[in-house]
């Protein structure tokens, strides 16, 4: 059994409603109990090619940056094609000795598509036009579920939902970084 406590934290969630996909995250970091550092930033923007992907990682911050960069290289080789480049990476991911030891899950859109990656080699559309993943992802799936029924729009449903998430899960904080991309 190993010493250290687990690293926790992080909470990712995306809303695809009137055309456009909001993906926020919360910026903790947490080691065991104590607070590591509350203002990482877990949700990126990037554009192999001039193809603009957002993507929001929960999990090691190494493992996800090594998942980003692989994703960047299927993008380019793929490219406009997030769903083919997204189903790459898992294969990848589950059948590579090297990365099948990475741990931590992606929420990829390019406005249009809407994916959850994981280790085990999935490839997820969410239900709902709403993902989330990390130690606080349930919270704000449930959250965003139950404000899809407002006439808000995606970001103020991403952004409140992040909120009741930071409120229930020690490991989630309401220090956000919001990204939007419209399909």
């Amino acid at each position: 059994m190993s010493e250290f406590p687990g690293w926790h934290g992080t909470t990712i969630v995306a809303v695809r409603r009137g055309g456009e996909v909001v993906v926020a995250g919360d910026g903790q970091v947490s080691l065991g109990q104590t607070v590591i550092k509350g203002s990482a930033r877990k949700v990126r923007r990037l554009s192999p090619g001039g193809y603009e992907v957002v993507a929001g990682f929960a999990g090691s911050t190494a493992d996800a940056f090594t998942l980003l960069e692989r994703l960047e290289a299927k993008l380019e080789a793929t490219p406009s094609q997030l769903a083919r480049a997204s189903v790459e990476l898992a294969k990848d991911w589950r059948t590579d000795k090297y990365l099948q030891k990475l741990e931590a899950m992606l929420i990829v859109t390019d406005g249009r598509d809407l994916f959850v990656i994981t280790g085990a080699g999935d490839v997820l559309e969410p239900e709902h036009d709403i993902a989330a993943i990390g130690s606080g992802g349930n919270f704000a799936l449930a959250a965003a579920r139950g404000l899809m029924a407002t006439d808000m729009g995606a970001e103020e449903i991403a952004r409140r939902a992040m909120a009741i998430a930071a409120d229930i899960c020690v490991y989630t904080n309401g220090n956000l970084t919001v990204e939007k991309i419209s399909a």
